[in-house]
């Protein structure tokens, strides 16, 4: 054995749950030199401490002790789901990014592939089927080529090392090498040779080793793109990210023709490139007359299925038969002379000739020593010697005569020795096979049974009992003949249903207990706890249903109306239980959870109503509904038919209609409060009334256009005038004041608007040249006309020439003036600069009280109110009188 690979002494790569085991068995030794303690902490030396301590503080003890254990329980509990966790569903964005390749092609492409990963990750029902434990994220694995199960590396390390060994022990040869052993896949005994045995981590498409978990890829994936060759190869590789299970099929696109040819080609992915028009086939078939009518199929053409006339071989008969089978046999004798001219052929239909006479020629005796040449039609004899053929035994040959027929068993004594290595002697009949009765104590093949068997050679057969060993998943017995070494894993598969049954996962036998249920998407059919035909629809599910949150719709006692309210039937209510405790161990008060149903509110269904008044209709609970006063005005209309009723909301009495006040409205007060004509800023001389005012007498003054003379006027007439004539009635008729702007007087009489133009002005204007000096008397309309005429002579240019010369003397005398006022105020300065600074004159800041509004407007407000009142008491007596 010293030709035993490293990976069979124990050598190999696994990592996990074995490295944990040895590190908790160091951690167990090493705990052994730690000193007695008792597990509900207290030494055990600490008695006299124990007993000075009140039973009261004992008991506290105990149950912070209890409640350290089940704080640790729960703390246990949340790292096994966070455990379980790790083997939750596949996120969909996961999926995408797995699958991000095969968004343009048809969905079921890949619906496999998404079912493998589906099931491995999502239902959490991954699991090795040799340690029947949960494959987590971060554990290294195997995946097998055969059947796509993954398994932990060291478990499959395990399960080779030990197939190994169970061959080396039971081969009888000594110098077989491990390495020309196979071993198979614990799920589909798919077979492998020893140079493919697991010894690295590696991810599914088998680039990456050691592949790091990340939590955005499929576990043990690298991310990386596939890249295996597809199947059935077509020379094209996988698209998907690095994932478990089979590849998709291909998605890539040709152009192919259809079986038959005769339509063009299509494109069509490679995983499907074959397709049938549907048009008749029409090729010749094998039989060389009729085509094809099938539809475009693939591969060669079915046999003719029409029938026709043929004869058979021999040509006797003649029958309707497959068109594809023209050779056909029938079943006559074939009847004819032979050659010697003494027998018939005796073969069936056939074709050719008969061949030569079967008794013709040269023949022996049945012992085959002499040979006689008789005619076919006599037997041949036999010739009396010894029959001398080796019987069965292959030892002794027949001692009857020449006979014809079989010559039997060889009766003749022999002494004969049996197989097992006792090796025992007996004389028997030679055809006989002489057996002892010694029983065989080799064990068989399986290492655990003896062999029984009488006589055995040596060769015992196979253990033909059932093995009957508990198998990993502890709930099924291995049915195989019994074996040695480990067993196969269980092959059963465990269905996990949900709660209404409708859904369920499989998953490997020994895993069921460890499984979550399935999350379904049937509504849940449990029947509702209250008055309700029905729940609210939601997913089925394990435990109490949600409370019912639909309207409770039971008919109210003090009215017709049902009541709006959720549901309060069946509802759960926490209740304090505060019965006395009989002493400290009771704990403290429960809490005890009681299904109570609630009775309904009083009626909340909004009635109509309407106020005093009748200006509203308000809406109120059923149960509280009762006439009420709005708050607004009473609005209705007075008898002056300008104003309505200014009562808060009250009941009317002796109304005509529901617009129109009545005998409790209040009465007008108002003097006429209607809008006076536009322009008119008068009062009506009338109260309150109806219909229209009378017209207005008033005079008023306005300056005319001109604005020279006050005009009084009718407010009658000027608001019911019109722009033209308002002008009229505004003008003064005398001449307008306005200058134009040529500097003359406006020609029209007083108007409203622009006045004249300058080309009528007649007034006479004096016309000069440009110097001045030449005038001339002309019309102002004329101006421009005669002032481009009137042009400068010589002398004129003379004077311009003199008044030039005469300003350019006067400038520099002014600047030369300037000049000494400038030296002036220098030297002055110097001389302040040199006396000294004189100091500025104090601003005196005056305070001035601004009055108020009162103090500037009191005498005037005092002299209004006093108008107002007067006009008060005089507008009074005018309405009482």
């Amino acid at each position: 054995m010293s030709n035993v690979p490293a990976y069979l002494k124990g050598r190999g790569r696994g990592r996990g749950r074995d490295v944990r085991q040895q590190n908790t068995g160091s951690n167990v030794g090493s705990n052994n030199t730690r000193p007695y303690k008792h597990e509900n902490g207290f030494n055990g030396n600490s008695k006299s401490e124990k007993s000075q301590l009140s039973a009261e503080e004992i008991f506290q003890n105990a149950s912070q002790q209890n409640q350290d254990s089940i704080k640790r329980h729960l703390q246990e509990d949340s790292l096994k789901g966070d455990n379980s966790s790790d083997e939750e569903d596949i996120a969909t964005d996961v999926l995408e990014k797995v699958f991000h390749t095969y968004s343009t092609t048809d969905n079921t492409d890949v619906s496999q592939a998404q079912d493998i990963l589906l099931h491995s990750f999502r239902s959490g029902t991954s699991a090795c089927l040799v340690c029947i434990d949960t494959i987590k994220k971060s554990d290294p694995i195997w995946s097998c080529d055969g059947c796509y199960a993954i398994f932990h590396i060291q478990c499959i390390q395990k399960w080779i090392k030990d197939g190994v060994y169970q061959q080396i022990y039971k081969s009888e040869d000594d110098n077989i090498s491990p390495e020309d052993i196979p071993w198979h896949c614990p799920k589909c005994r798919f077979e492998y040779n020893q140079k493919l045995r697991p010894t690295r981590y590696l991810c599914y498409c088998g680039k990456v080793e050691e592949p790091e978990f990340d939590p955005w890829l499929v576990p043990h994936s690298c991310g990386q793109t596939c890249g295996r060759s597809l199947k059935p190869d077509c020379g094209h590789t996988c698209l998907l990210l690095c994932h478990p299970g089979a590849c998709p099929p291909c998605p890539k696109t040709l152009k192919v023709n259809c079986y038959c040819g005769k339509k063009p080609s299509k494109l069509r992915r490679c995983s499907a490139r074959s397709w049938t028009c549907g048009s008749i086939c029409d090729k010749i078939l094998s039989c060389g007359q009729h085509t094809c009518t099938q539809p475009c199929h693939s591969g060669d053409c079915a046999s003719c299925p029409k029938t026709s006339k043929q004869s058979c071989e021999c040509g006797k008969t003649t029958a309707l038969t497959p068109c594809a089978s023209s050779v056909w046999h029938c079943d006559k004798v074939c009847g004819k002379r032979l050659s010697c001219g003494n027998h018939l052929c005796e073969k069936t239909c056939h074709r050719g000739n008969c061949g030569e006479c079967p008794r013709g020629g040269e023949r022996k005796c049945p012992c085959e020593k002499t040979v006689y040449n008789l005619p076919c039609t006599e037997d041949i004899p036999t010739c009396g010697d010894t029959c001398g053929k080796l019987l069965e035994c292959q030892l002794h040959r027949c001692v009857q005569r020449c006979h014809t027929g079989p010559c039997g068993s060889c009766r003749q004594m022999t002494v004969k020795k049996c197989k097992c290595e006792m090796q025992k002697e007996k004389e028997v009949p030679c055809y006989k096979e002489f057996l002892c009765e010694t029983k065989c104590s080799k064990m068989k093949d399986c290492g655990k049974h003896q062999c029984k068997r009488k006589c055995c050679d040596g060769q015992c057969p196979a253990c033909e009992q059932m093995c009957n060993k508990l198998l990993g998943c502890r709930n099924h017995k291995c049915n195989s003949r019994c074996h040695r070494g480990r067993c196969y894993p269980c092959t059963e598969t465990v269905d996990i249903f949900c709660n209404c049954k409708a859904t369920k996962i499989t998953v490997p036998c020994g895993r069921e207990k460890l499984t979550k249920p399935p999350r379904c998407n049937h509504p849940c059919k449990k029947p509702p706890d209250c008055h309700h035909p029905s729940r609210i629809p939601h997913r089925c599910h394990f435990g109490e249903c949600p409370p019912c949150r639909l309207q409770c719709l039971k008919q109210l006692t003090s009215c017709n109306h049902t009541c709006p309210l959720i549901c309060h039937a069946a509802v759960k209510v926490k209740i304090k239980d505060n019965t006395p405790r009989a002493g400290p161990w009771e704990g403290g008060p429960r809490i005890i959870e009681n299904i109570v149903n609630k009775p309904c509110p009083p009626c909340l269904v909004p009635l109509p109503i309407q106020c005093y008044g009748k200006h509203e209709t308000g809406h109120f609970a059923c149960s509280v509904v009762q006439p009420y006063q709005c708050g607004r005005q009473c609005g209705r209309q007075l008898r002056c038919g300008n104003h309505t009723c200014k009562k808060m909301c009250h009941v009317v009495e002796g109304a005509d209609n529901d617009s129109l006040a009545g005998k409790t409205c209040q009465e007008c007060e108002l003097v006429c409060q209607y809008e006076r004509p536009e322009g008119c800023t008068h009062d009506c001389t009338l109260p309150c009334h109806s219909g229209k005012c009378p017209p207005c007498k008033q005079m008023f003054k306005m300056r005319c256009h001109c604005q020279n003379t006050v005009q009084h006027i009718e407010c009658d007439k000027w608001v019911n005038s019109d722009s033209k004539q308002r002008d009229e009635l505004k003008s003064c008729n005398g001449r307008c004041p306005k200058l134009l702007s040529c500097g003359h007087q406006c020609s029209f009489t007083c108007h409203n608007g622009k006045c004249s133009s300058t080309n009528l002005c007649e007034a006479k204007i004096k016309l000069k040249c440009r110097c001045k000096r030449k005038k001339k008397d002309i019309k102002c309309k004329d101006k421009e006309v005669e002032q481009g005429q009137l042009e400068c002579d010589d002398v004129c240019k003379q004077e311009i020439q003199k008044k030039k010369l005469k300003e350019e003397e006067e400038k520099r005398d002014r600047q030369i003036e300037e000049e000494k006022k400038q030296q002036a105020e220098i030297e002055e300065y110097e001389r302040k600069m040199t006396k000294g600074r004189k100091r500025k004159p104090r601003k005196q800041h005056e305070i001035i009280e601004d009055q108020s509004f009162m103090e500037k407007y009191k005498i005037y407000m005092i002299v209004s109110i006093c108008i107002v009142v007067l006009a008060m008491f005089v507008y009074y007596g005018l309405t009482v009188a």
